[in-house]
C-alpha cells in the first residue's frame, strides 16, 4: 500500500467517524429541549465532530480535487464555529478580528462557488468535477448571505435576543443539513439495494430542512423565546 493510499485512509477514518457521531448528536440536539442540559451536551458533541468531519472533508476534496466539496467543507466549518460563538457571546462586543476573518472567509468561499458555477454553466456535461453545477450556486449563495449577515451584525455592534438564537439555529441546522445530505444522498451506494430509493433517502434531509424553518418561525414570530428564557 503506497503513501497516498495510507494518507487517504488516515483522512477518511476521522472523516467517517466524525460524520457518524455528528449525525447522532445533531439529531439529539435538534429534538432535545432547547437550552436544556441534553441539548447543550449533544450540541457540543455535534460541534466537535462536525469540525473534524468538515476539516478532513476539505483536505480530501482538495487533494482529489472536488472543488464543491472543498467549498462545502469550508462553509460548514465556518457555520458551526460562528454558530457556537454566537451562543457563547451573550452581549454586544466591539468589532473583533475573528468576526472579520470569518466573514471574509465566507465571502471568498461564496464568490469562489459562484465563479465555478458561472464557469461551468455552459459545460457539455452540466457538471464540475462530476457534481452538478447548481449545487455550486447554492453553496456559494449561502456563504455570501452568511457573510453579509456577519457584516450586518458587526455594524450593529453584535446580536442579541431572539435574533441571536435564530442566528445560532439556522447555522447549526444548515450544517446538519449538509451532513445529512452527504450521508443519505451522497453515500446512497452504501445502503442495501431496497433502501437506495432517492425519495426514501431524502426523507431525513427534508426533515432537517423542515425543522430549520420550524425553529426559525418559532423563535422569530412567536412568544417561545420569552417563555424559554435562553
Amino acid at each position: 500500500m503506497d503513501f497516498n493510499h495510507w494518507l487517504d485512509w488516515a483522512l477518511r477514518a476521522p472523516h467517517i467517524i466524525g460524520g457518524s457521531i455528528a449525525l447522532i448528536a445533531g439529531a439529539v440536539a435538534l429534538y432535545a429541549t432547547k437550552g436544556a442540559n441534553l441539548h447543550r451536551k449533544s450540541g457540543m458533541i455535534f460541534v466537535y465532530s462536525m469540525l473534524l468531519m468538515t476539516a478532513t472533508e476539505a483536505v480530501i476534496a482538495a487533494v482529489k480535487p472536488v472543488r464543491l466539496s472543498v467549498i462545502a467543507g469550508v462553509l460548514t466549518f465556518y457555520l458551526v464555529v460562528t454558530a457556537l460563538r454566537t451562543v457563547r457571546t451573550r452581549t454586544a462586543e466591539k468589532l473583533h478580528w475573528f468576526d472579520i476573518a470569518a466573514a471574509s472567509t465566507a465571502m471568498l468561499t461564496g464568490l469562489y462557488g459562484i465563479a465555478l458555477g458561472v464557469g461551468g454553466w455552459g459545460s457539455a456535461s452540466g457538471k464540475i468535477d462530476g457534481l452538478p453545477v447548481p449545487a455550486h450556486f447554492m453553496f456559494g449563495a449561502v456563504a455570501i448571505i452568511a457573510s453579509l449577515l456577519d457584516v450586518r451584525m458587526m455594524l450593529a455592534g453584535g446580536v442579541s435576543g431572539k435574533h441571536r438564537i435564530a442566528r445560532h439555529l439556522w447555522r447549526m441546522c444548515f450544517a446538519m443539513y449538509v451532513a445529512t445530505s452527504a450521508f443519505f444522498l451522497g453515500q446512497a451506494k452504501l445502503f442495501p439495494e431496497p433502501f437506495r430509493n432517492v425519495a426514501l433517502l431524502a426523507i431525513p434531509v427534508v426533515i432537517v430542512l423542515v425543522m430549520l424553518v420550524y425553529w426559525l418561525v418559532r423563535v422569530l414570530f412567536t412568544q417561545w423565546f420569552r417563555r424559554a428564557g435562553v
